[in-house]
């Protein structure tokens, strides 16, 4: 189906394009979502006279975007969730958590923006994408962890997995000492028994 944009659309085209697309995509997505129009002689007069409104708009909701990227671009936002010893969730952080994030630290992101890579299923942070506008994409970082000072150990620079090496690491150590001093401490007895 050959459809006009109304918009950029990524990985598709630019505004005013005429591109060829597959029916479903177009009936599902593109048309519904007021992203373009069937290109039939009528919808590209139609575009064509309201072409200067439109790339007006666009122009407009850019530079919106463009204000909101200076403040949200960079943006560290903490994610409290459970998770095992080893670093796996229970589950895993969605768009819609890191949306709520974002809007709990005073900023307006809905689901629809964030763009996850692949799910997030482990502790860290994690470099995720917000699209303010087709042209604009800011990169906030989740700092997912199990609670606010595992997020704040996270935050300088130290792993979760790292600090649990850590901490069982000094137990051994602490546990092959205590047994040192036990096994000095018999072989003094014996030493005065004879």
């Amino acid at each position: 189906m050959q459809v006009i944009l109304l918009q950029r659309v990524p990985k598709l085209g630019q505004m005013g394009e005429v591109v060829n697309v597959k029916d479903g995509f177009a009936r599902n997505y593109l048309l519904p979502q007021g992203k373009a129009l069937r290109a039939n002689e009528g919808n590209i007069k139609s575009f064509e006279a309201k072409k200067v409104v439109l790339e007006t708009q666009n122009l407009e909701t850019k530079k919106e975007a463009e204000s909101v990227f200076t403040t949200l671009d960079g943006q560290n936002f903490v994610v409290i969730r459970s998770a095992s010893d080893a670093g796996a969730l229970y589950g895993s952080v969605t768009t819609r958590d890191a949306a709520e994030a974002a809007t709990i630290g005073g900023f307006t992101v809905n689901r629809g923006q964030v763009v996850l890579d692949r799910p997030i299923k482990d502790l860290g942070l994690h470099t995720v994408s917000v699209v303010l506008h087709p042209e604009v994409i800011a990169k906030i970082v989740l700092n997912v962890a199990r609670s606010v000072q595992e997020a704040e150990l996270q935050a300088s620079g130290k792993s979760i997995q790292a600090l649990a090496a850590e901490a069982e690491a000094e137990a051994e150590f602490e546990i092959a000492n205590l047994f040192d001093e036990m096994g000095a401490a018999q072989d003094g007895e014996d030493l005065t028994r004879d």
